[in-house]
């Protein structure tokens, strides 16, 4: 019988929605205190060994999250992690796929990221700080701004993130280029790149949005001379991974003038330390890693839960299934 671990308020949300495949699966559940029951009897972590793991994206939010990775990496045969996370950079993930799970990584924040890609870059281009500087000053200022039409958008990572990006700014009249290391043309962009063109195509992007996994290529690639190569003018706009940029570098940049502002949600440390310099760069403006949590977070994964789990139980290929080599690289 398969046995599956899963958020206890999560999976009270989707049970009536559970495919006829799963009926004879049986549910460990663990609660926001971190216990695990079986059948509505409490269990120890040994005794659980799932199957399969579902990390809904509000447990994240839980103090439950540990004991669930914990009981994960203890499971003596796992076989397979939905994870609520886009990336894999989590040394976590490494143990389990190491250990023979296959790991699905979570598309569901393509809808919420690239809005909020798009709110940041519309933000800047139409000067929505002078804006709202001068109703507060009830001063009537009639101020010329940018247009996102005829620009250069450069989105370096081009999965469902970078994907909606380019949805959305193409829709407002952008140019994009994506950058991916599969070559070949997308219908998502007007121009396709591999990453060791990125170097030559910042000279004339308007907006460099980073959406890589981090890993031992990607860490600090947005270094001194990556920013040197920027169009005067231009956007940096990170909601990959914070180590894909040196911060140092970055902060020299933006008083240099290049790029012009930088739109950041993830940092090196986070929570951002209550003395960095970038809350108050007048450069930057920065959220606290919270591009992905729009209202539809939530039950788009839940969706993709859910249609993974039919397609496991029923031998189909699964969605957004990790390659082992690039989450142990």
């Amino acid at each position: 019988m398969t046995r599956i671990l899963a958020y206890e308020p999560s999976l009270k949300r989707i049970e009536a929605r559970l495919p006829a495949a799963a009926r004879d699966a049986e549910f460990v559940t663990i609660d926001d205190s971190g216990v695990l029951k079986l059948n509505g009897q409490e269990i120890a972590v040994e005794e659980a060994n799932p199957d399969i793991g579902w990390m809904a994206v509000e447990l994240f939010a839980s103090p439950a999250s540990r004991n669930f990775f914990v009981t994960l990496l203890k499971a003596r045969a796992l076989k397979w992690v939905q994870s609520a996370a886009a990336g894999f950079d989590n040394p976590a993930f490494k143990s389990l796929v190491s250990n023979g799970a296959r790991l699905t990584t979570n598309n569901a924040q393509a809808v919420s990221m690239s809005e909020y890609v798009l709110w940041g870059v519309l933000d800047h281009f139409q000067r929505g700080p002078d804006r709202r500087d001068a109703q507060a000053k009830h001063d009537w200022a009639r101020l010329p701004y940018r247009e996102i039409g005829r620009r250069n958008w450069l989105i370096v990572g081009f999965g469902a993130i970078g994907q909606a990006v380019a949805v959305r700014a193409s829709a407002f009249g952008a140019h994009v280029t994506g950058v991916r290391r599969t070559p070949g043309p997308h219908p998502a962009a007007q121009a396709m790149a591999t990453p060791d063109k990125v170097v030559s195509l910042l000279p004339q992007a308007d907006v460099v949005v980073l959406l890589v996994p981090l890993s031992a290529s990607t860490a600090g690639m947005v270094d001194a001379d990556f920013l040197a190569a920027m169009k005067p003018g231009s956007i940096l706009v990170n909601v990959g991974r914070g180590d894909l940029v040196d911060e140092p570098a970055l902060l020299a940049a933006l008083a240099a003038g290049k790029p012009e502002h930088a739109l950041l949600d993830v940092f090196h440390d986070e929570p951002l330390p209550a003395d960095s310099p970038f809350w108050d760069n007048p450069r930057v403006t920065l959220t606290a890693h919270a591009s992905s949590i729009g209202d539809g977070l939530g039950p788009r994964g839940e969706d993709l839960f859910l249609d993974n789990l039919e397609r496991y139980l029923t031998g189909k290929a699964l969605l957004n299934e990790a390659d082992p080599k690039d989450v142990l690289a």
